[in-house]
C-alpha cells in the first residue's frame, strides 16, 4: 500500500555552492561551501511554504572525505534539532573540480 506523508513532497536537487548571483564563484573551503548550498536549499524550501523543519532527508555528496568534518559541523548547525536521515557520499568529482560539496534535500510540507 503506498504511503501517503500528508503534505506536498519537494526535492531540490544538484544543489552547487554558487554565489547569490548565480555566478560560479563559491567559498574555497567545505564549510563554506556547504552553508552556501543549505541557504539556496532553504530559499528553496521557503519560496514553497516551507522552512527547514519540513526537510526530511539530505544527501551530501563529497569529493574529500577529510572534508566531512566540516560539512557535518555545518549539517549539525541547521539540523541538530531537526535531524533529518541523512547520506554522505564521497564522489570522484563534481561538475567543477572547485566544488567539495553537493547537496540534494527532500522536504514535506504541510500546513500547519
Amino acid at each position: 500500500m503506498p504511503c501517503d506523508p500528508g503534505g506536498d513532497i519537494v526535492h531540490v536537487s544538484g544543489t552547487a555552492p554558487l554565489a547569490p548571483d548565480g555566478s560560479t564563484a563559491c567559498p574555497g573551503d567545505a564549510y563554506g561551501q556547504t552553508k552556501r548550498c543549505f541557504e539556496i536549499i532553504e530559499a528553496a524550501v521557503r519560496e514553497l511554504g516551507g522552512t527547514l523543519s519540513h526537510i526530511v532527508r539530505t544527501r551530501l555528496y563529497l569529493t574529500r572525505l577529510d572534508a566531512w568534518p566540516e560539512v557535518a559541523r555545518a549539517h549539525g548547525e541547521l539540523f541538530g534539532s531537526i535531524q533529518p536521515a541523512a547520506t554522505a557520499l564521497a564522489v570522484s568529482g563534481l561538475i567543477r573540480s572547485d566544488w567539495l560539496v553537493e547537496i540534494e534535500a527532500e522536504a514535506i510540507i504541510t500546513q500547519d
